[in-house]
């Protein structure tokens, strides 16, 4: 068995495939979208496509918009919040301390429920 470089299935003086292989390329439109850092992205859709609101910019992965002159707004993130930041958004500290009594009332009286 030889080694080298040659492409498999290929011959020498082959050209890519062209269209009379793959049959005819659809109308194409490019459309410019631009994001909040102004990077423009230049997509091409068939000309009969549905051509979408906004689109991720590869550069900085903000939204883009087809308005040069008002993109979209980036997405705020939220902060990671912990287990203990959601249980205070749904109990007050007063609704904590009568949990906490009556856990520690069952396990005075030695009434573990687990």
């Amino acid at each position: 068995m030889g080694s080298g470089n040659a492409i498999r299935g290929s011959r020498v003086g082959a050209g890519p495939m062209g269209e009379a292989e793959r049959g005819e390329a659809a109308p194409r439109v490019r459309v410019s979208f631009w994001c909040a850092n102004m990077h423009e992205t230049r997509p091409s859709f068939a000309s009969d496509a549905a051509i979408p609101e906004t689109w991720d910019c590869p550069r900085c992965g903000l939204p883009a918009g087809q308005d040069e002159t008002a993109p979209p707004a980036p997405p705020k993130n939220e902060p990671y919040k912990t287990h203990l930041a959601y249980v205070k958004e749904r109990r007050s500290d007063k609704d904590g301390k009568a949990i906490l009594e009556e856990a520690l009332e069952r396990l005075r009286n030695n009434k573990s429920p687990w």
